[in-house]
């Protein structure tokens, strides 16, 4: 079994390949605006993470204070994703993984690690009970199900800002913030916007650009937050049969 694992750096993030979607000639809008994101993040201590071959398994994590997460607490790695997917699955990939990102935040005089969950889990997060098995608790919480979960190496835990946990605006109309740190992004907007037009639906696409305005979010996020009726409805990356549901269920 290839135990063989790389990081990403600004020497090899142009010609190393990105795990959550794997092109190999042809450029991909997501990937390639992934790349451009990660280049500004490394320098701020980002990790990427994966197996040195062409498979979709990788972990994702940055300095909580440099994170673009509405979440505050001090001296955490804020862990955005774990993801070990198809034939790769049950092979240690995802405990060799995680325990290099639990020895890097020791390793490194860290308080913790904390990450996104939340009391059902969604489709678009990270495996929580597979965290809870390393000692992740519930660190904080939204009315609306959503939970911070942390592994706390000296008891201080980090929490959500006042605002995120607001979880609502003022505009009315499907709005969805959004930001480069995912590769499937791209596409998931240009099927809501090809939907929504066809539809005559109105929407709000609003990219979230700077580490400040991921702070001052009105939501939970962890690259992608769903509104309408000004209110919050999901962190899941979203498909014209998921806008359906949500524009069905509040008629």
């Amino acid at each position: 079994m290839n135990m063989d694992f790389v990081n990403l750096t600004p020497e090899n993030l142009a010609n190393e390949h990105l795990c959550c979607i794997i092109r190999s000639k042809k450029p991909h809008q997501g990937v390639e605006a992934k790349r451009q994101w990660l280049s500004d993040r490394l320098a701020e201590g980002h990790v990427f993470r994966k197996l040195n071959e062409k498979a979709t398994v990788f972990i994702e994590y940055a300095p909580l204070e440099t994170a673009w997460v509405p979440i505050i607490g001090d001296n955490y790695y804020y862990l955005y994703c774990l993801w070990v997917s198809g034939s790769c699955k049950g092979k240690g990939y995802g405990k060799a993984l995680m325990e290099y990102c639990i020895a890097d935040a020791r390793e490194k005089g860290k308080s913790g690690i904390c990450m996104l969950g939340a009391k059902k889990q969604k489709g678009w997060l990270s495996d929580q009970a597979f965290a809870k098995k390393y000692g992740f608790k519930v660190a904080d919480t939204t009315e609306n199900g959503y939970e911070l979960l942390a592994l706390s190496f000296d008891g201080t835990m980090p929490e959500f800002t006042p605002r995120a946990k607001s979880s609502s605006i003022e505009n009315k109309e499907l709005t969805i913030f959004y930001d480069m740190q995912c590769p499937f992004i791209p596409q998931y907007i240009e099927r809501i916007g090809d939907y929504c037009e066809t539809n005559h639906i109105p929407v709000s696409f609003i990219r979230v650009d700077s580490l400040r305005k991921a702070k001052d979010l009105p939501c939970v996020f962890n690259n992608w937050g769903i509104f309408y009726n000004g209110i919050f409805e999901t962190v899941n990356l979203t498909d014209a049969a998921g806008i359906q549901r949500i524009l069905k269920k509040n008629a």
